[in-house]
């Protein structure tokens, strides 16, 4: 029931309730997209992983860039939220692809 903003009930028999996440989301193009690619450890139990930030789009683009990473790197991770894990230290190598694909791409953090 939480999907529904808190709306338990209406008594009005012409309210029909409006979803804001069925609207569209915009597609960007990959030019435009501004990401950020940082190495983080926090939360990890020690393990660092490859965190891809500034996505926007269809979380099904984000899903399909994610499984295109995870397979080149080889390794694990997941993708939610406008964000790309990737599991270990692949900061460089995912710079370079995402620049191969038409990203703006910025290395930050140390």
């Amino acid at each position: 029931m939480s999907d529904l903003g808190g709306i338990m009930y209406s008594t009005d028999p012409s309210y029909s309730f409006e979803n804001e996440d069925d609207t569209a989301q915009e597609v960007v193009a990959n030019n435009q997209q501004d990401l950020r690619v940082m190495l983080d450890r926090k939360n990890r139990g020690g393990k660092a992983v490859t965190l891809i930030t500034g996505y926007r789009g269809s979380a099904a683009d984000l899903e399909k860039l994610s499984k295109m990473l995870k397979t080149k790197c080889g390794v694990g991770g997941s993708a939610k939220d406008g964000e790309i894990i990737i599991q270990g230290d692949f900061r460089d190598k995912v710079v370079l692809m995402l620049q191969k694909e038409g990203y703006k791409v910025k290395k930050s953090g140390g």
